[in-house]
């Protein structure tokens, strides 16, 4: 019985013990900016750089003075008359020219996402004579930038306002026709990139079913590929509304001009150029699109997320 009762107190016995709580030694100023000290110092620096442009527009529309001079010191004076004259000339109507900027932008990135998901998915699941010549051409067409055709677009739109009025210069259709011809190549090709990533057994899985191209498409590759849509969305978005040259060239009525036309207006004429007002034209024109960027981005993440479970 007291061999049986001496074994476990021998062990506890034996046991080692712990020692004293050792405390963790802290490391030098140095040694953590050497570490990772120095990458929030970088992104400081950036976020400053950044930010300082947008602090200085804001500076300025709020200026009452209505000059870029006066915002030398930022926020000194805060006002709301330049946003008051954005709207109250009757010769530059701004709302309009945000309603025609959106009407633009959205039916573009649309119409843009649509057509070249339809494409990218001919060349990824199809086969068919010229398959990798259009791959190629679509590559190359990539190397010449828009502005070399210009004076195309300009001769083009111009022969066709005499057949067809309503799709020549003046028309927002048009405009739109342009981008659509513009954007097509290099959107097309990206999103090819991103339709073979997506398993080909999916697909043969469903003809299996019974399923045609038309329900594949719609039903199972649209909804493994939300990412690149809204990226090419939200890109062409951006593209559209900041253009200025094509736009320019297009629509020649006030009344269907663009923000990125219509704002040059303001301080296109060397006798009055009203900065303070650009200013307030460019941050009501940056709300759309933070906005939609803001909207995409939460969007794609969850896309993202979802297509990696599925795997």
């Amino acid at each position: 019985m007291s061999t049986s009762t001496s074994v476990p107190s021998r062990l506890a016995a034996e046991a080692p013990r712990p020692g004293p709580a050792v405390r963790p030694t802290r490391r030098s100023f140095g040694a953590w900016f050497k570490d990772t000290g120095w990458r929030h110092l970088v992104g400081l620096v950036m976020t400053v750089f950044a930010l300082l442009p947008l602090a200085y527009v804001l500076s300025a529309a709020l200026s009452p003075s209505g000059t870029l001079v006066a915002s030398s010191g930022l926020f000194r004076d805060i006002g709301f008359a330049n946003f008051q004259a954005l709207f109250s000339d009757p010769q530059k109507p701004f709302a309009r020219w945000f309603l025609n900027t959106l009407v633009i932008g959205v039916v573009t990135s649309v119409a843009t996402v649509f057509l070249g998901a339809l494409a990218a998915y001919s060349f990824s699941r199809m086969r068919f004579t010229g398959r990798r010549m259009g791959l190629l051409s679509l590559l190359l067409l990539q190397m010449f930038p828009q502005m070399l055709g210009v004076v195309a677009i300009f001769l083009l739109l111009s022969e066709i306002s005499d057949i067809v009025p309503w799709l020549g210069l003046g028309s927002q259709l048009g405009l739109i026709m342009v981008y659509l011809g513009g954007a097509l190549g290099v959107n097309t090709y990206l999103m090819y990139g991103f339709f073979n990533t997506v398993p080909k057994t999916l697909d043969e899985a469903a003809r299996i079913d019974g399923a045609g191209h038309f329900q594949i498409f719609f039903t199972i590759i649209l909804r493994l590929v939300t990412p690149i849509l809204a990226i090419v969305g939200l890109l062409t978005f951006i593209t559209t509304t900041g253009e200025f040259m094509i736009a320019s060239i297009v629509l020649n009525d006030p009344d269907s001009q663009t923000l990125a036309v219509g704002l040059y207006s303001f301080v296109g004429d060397n006798q009055s150029r009203t900065w303070g007002v650009f200013s307030a034209g460019a941050v009501l024109a940056a709300v759309p699109v933070m906005v939609l960027f803001l909207f995409l981005q939460r969007y794609i993440a969850s896309g993202l997320v979802a297509g990696a479970v599925k795997g």
